[in-house]
């Protein structure tokens, strides 16, 4: 699979279809279900909602081509959404809250990849560790309580619009952009390919493979801080728990999207695809008033159904 450049007819077409057909059920039974549900305002509802997971899932997606994991990610939002809250509440400044989220982000995505890159813990042990430390820190730091009080302009981040688009929205397809150059068209995006594919190719050409997964873990770790920017302005607040269990719907999105766990194949569009099905789901469950524990089965069920198609299209 080429790594570089974009075309529809380099797109891994086997692996299209699962997501494409999934989402096109979802939306189709939905519909008929929930009266409300394909309505314009509840359309962009789904998508605004859906920003916040693709923040995540961006970078979940590439470290998952380097044969690598962060169950962290979901827990370190948490406590950098809950630092942002603090930091802004103290200062009154959203700029210091924004960088001091990113520092938290910078922090653990530096130490899940150390540990995994220069120390050979493997991915699942370290993060879920990491994820331990970044919960347990907040409910340190908030006693268990939410913290609020956030200012006005830092909610006006979630709520705003610009030429009728809410900013979360834009926001989203920056990120998504940016993470589209990086993969396709840098060096990065190569080693990274490389990284899940061949890393012996890597050794050989001098590349650092330690630096590189480094490089990998501390882009996720900054993608979590950025996003709970999104996360605080959204619930104009910040809660202990507001972020736990986002990791296990951004692996089930890159899961669905079509991205491999290992050999290094990877498709960020699927990704974006994955986020969408994920918010579809999610939100006519919402509709139908469906508990919130059973809407976790069925995020699983979802990744089945996506992967089953994917297999029995790759058997023909």
């Amino acid at each position: 699979m080429s790594t570089r450049g974009f075309s529809l007819a380099a797109l891994p077409v086997a692996r299209v279809p699962g997501v494409a057909i999934v989402l096109v059920v979802l939306c189709a039974g939905f519909g008929v279900t929930s009266p409300g549900f394909a309505t314009p305002a509840n359309i962009a509802n789904i998508l605004t909602q859906s920003t916040i997971l693709l923040l995540l899932a961006l970078p979940m997606t590439v470290i998952i081509m380097t044969e690598g994991l962060d169950l962290s990610i979901g827990a370190v939002l948490t406590f950098a959404s809950i630092v942002l809250a603090v930091t802004v509440i103290a200062t009154g400044s959203p700029t210091l809250a924004f960088l001091a989220a990113l520092g938290v982000g910078l922090c653990f995505g530096l130490g899940n990849g150390v540990l995994i890159a220069v120390f050979d813990i493997p991915p699942f042990i370290t993060t879920l560790g990491t994820l331990g430390i970044a919960q347990g820190l907040s409910l340190l730091v908030t006693d268990g309580q939410s913290v609020v009080g956030i200012p006005r302009s830092i909610e006006q981040i979630y709520s705003g619009t610009a030429a009728g688009i809410p900013f979360p929205i834009i926001i989203a397809a920056l990120a998504y952009f940016i993470t589209h150059a990086l993969l396709y068209h840098t060096r990065f995006g190569t080693y990274v390919f490389a990284l899940g594919g061949n890393r012996e190719a890597l050794r050989v050409a001098g590349i650092s493979v330690r630096g590189m997964l480094i490089r990998v873990y501390v882009f996720g770790g900054l993608m979590a801080g950025f996003a709970a920017l999104l996360m605080t302005a959204r619930l104009n607040s910040a809660h202990p728990t507001a972020g736990i269990g986002m990791e296990f719907d951004a692996i089930a999105a890159v899961a669905v999207g079509g991205t491999s766990f290992e050999r290094g194949n990877g498709w960020l569009l699927g990704t974006l695809l994955g986020v969408i099905a994920v918010g579809v789901l999610r939100n006519g469950l919402n509709l139908l008033a469906v508990p919130s524990s059973v809407q976790v089965a069925c995020i699983g069920a979802l990744v089945i159904v996506a992967l089953f198609i994917d297999g029995m299209r790759a058997e023909r």
